[in-house]
């Protein structure tokens, strides 16, 4: 059911993550990646409202974090796997 889901809807662009002394298009494309990773890893049958609910902790969790333009695709897919793996945590932690 994540067909429901439009990732485009999440996405953002460089004009959107606020200062990142120069590195703003590095900065959305790695929020943009987080997005990507969670839809792609998600299961096919997930609640809508759920991945809408997970999707939406990316911008709060990392837009705010030094090492956000530093991050490998690695560590985005580590943390994607995490929160997924997790997410009753998460959606609870978060009141969501």
């Amino acid at each position: 059911m994540k067909e429901f889901v439009v990732i485009h809807d999440f996405l953002v662009s460089d004009a959107v993550v606020g200062d990142w002394d120069g590195e703003e298009e590095c900065v959305a494309e790695k929020v943009n990646e987080f997005y990507h990773t969670i839809y792609q890893m998600a299961e096919d049958d997930i609640d809508p409202e759920e991945l809408t609910n997970l999707l939406n902790l990316v911008w709060d969790a990392w837009i705010g974090e030094d090492s956000l333009p530093e991050l490998e695709y690695d560590d985005i897919y580590d943390w994607c796997r995490h929160l997924l793996e997790n997410r009753e945590q998460y959606l609870e932690q978060n009141n969501l």
